[in-house]
């Protein structure tokens, strides 16, 4: 009898909004574990390509924020990605588990990442600090990012 497996990839994320106080890191705004989706150029490029060690293939390092809606299947970018100078930041993988990769990262509000308040909506993997291919994204329940507060932010990609 034939063994089947499944392999599923499977992304989420965690956003959190925190502004310090008195000398301490205070935790102003949470997204809490949200599942993400990975596009079809995030399979192709960097899960197929790579796998076959493919010309073309891509390695996600950098994260974006937006205020735009959920990306498409068929997505390149994030909508409403904020622009600016420091508009994604470079992540730090690690594995934590035998299907579970990690990425974190953060926007300090020293980053001058927005120069007034804006309202965060949505997140994505890409390979690049500018333009590059979008792995995975999605939106969650909004929230007010002001000038004075820092953005953690720690994805997920796992394998089931």
């Amino acid at each position: 009898m034939p063994t089947k497996d499944n392999i599923k990839a499977r992304g989420f994320f965690r956003l959190q909004l925190t502004e310090d106080r008195d000398g301490k890191s205070v935790i102003v705004g949470d997204s809490g574990w949200r599942k993400n989706q990975v596009v079809d150029l995030g399979f192709q490029d960097y899960l197929c390509k790579t796998l076959a060690g493919s010309a073309g293939s891509k390695t996600i390092s950098h994260v974006a924020l937006g205020t735009g809606t959920v990306p498409a299947a068929d997505a390149t970018s994030l909508a409403g990605e904020i622009m600016s100078s420091t508009q994604r930041k470079a992540v730090t993988p690690s594995i934590i588990s035998s299907k579970t990769l990690q990425f974190v990262a953060a926007f300090a509000s020293t980053d001058s990442f927005v120069s007034a308040a804006v309202t965060l909506q949505n997140i994505g993997l890409f390979n690049t600090t500018t333009a590059g291919t979008l792995f995975s994204g999605n939106t969650y329940a909004t929230s007010q990012l002001n000038t004075n507060q820092n953005v953690n932010i720690t994805y997920q990609v796992r394998f089931a």
